[in-house]
C-alpha cells in the first residue's frame, strides 16, 4: 500500500520538486526531499492541516524556494519519476523519515539546532528537522 494515494501528475510534481532542491545530492538527496515532502501529505499539524496532496504541499507560499527555477520547470526525466514514484510508494530514511522541514545552510555553515522544528540529522549539505514535540502530526 502506497504511502499516500496519488495520481500520475502528483509523481511528475514530486520529481520536479525533488530535483529542483537537491539534484546535486544524488538520488538518495533527492529522496529524503521527497520524503520530506510526503510526509507533509501526511502531517495533521500545523501549517500542514489542509495541505493533503502534493500539489498543495509543493505551491505551499514561501516553502520551496525551487519552484522558481528552471530545473522545476522541465519535464522530470525517467529515473527522476522512478525515484518519486518510490517516494510515493514506500520509501522513507533517516534524516528524513519524520521530518517536515529541510534547510541547506550554505557552504562551510552548520545547521542550525531549530528551524521551524528540531534538528534530527544532516545529508550531504541539507539539514533536516521534525516537528517540535508538543504537535501531534500523525507521523
Amino acid at each position: 500500500m502506497a504511502r499516500i494515494k496519488y495520481i500520475d501528475s502528483d509523481v511528475i510534481l514530486l520529481a520536479r520538486i525533488m530535483r529542483a532542491e537537491a539534484l546535486g545530492e544524488g538520488d538518495v538527496g533527492m529522496k529524503l526531499v521527497g520524503n520530506v515532502v510526503v510526509n507533509r501529505v501526511i502531517a495533521t499539524c500545523g501549517t500542514f492541516k489542509k495541505t493533503d496532496t502534493i500539489s498543495k504541499v509543493v505551491y505551499q507560499k514561501n516553502q520551496f524556494a525551487g519552484v522558481n527555477t528552471p530545473l522545476f520547470k522541465s519535464y522530470p526525466t525517467v529515473k527522476e519519476r522512478r525515484l518519486a514514484r518510490q517516494c510515493l510508494e514506500y520509501y522513507t530514511k533517516w534524516p528524513a523519515t519524520r521530518a517536515l522541514f529541510f534547510k541547506n545552510p550554505g557552504k562551510g555553515k552548520s545547521c542550525p539546532k531549530q528551524f521551524f522544528g528540531l534538528f534530527v540529522g544532516k545529508y550531504k549539505k541539507h539539514c533536516f528537522y521534525r516537528a517540535n514535540n508538543n504537535l501531534k502530526c500523525g507521523l
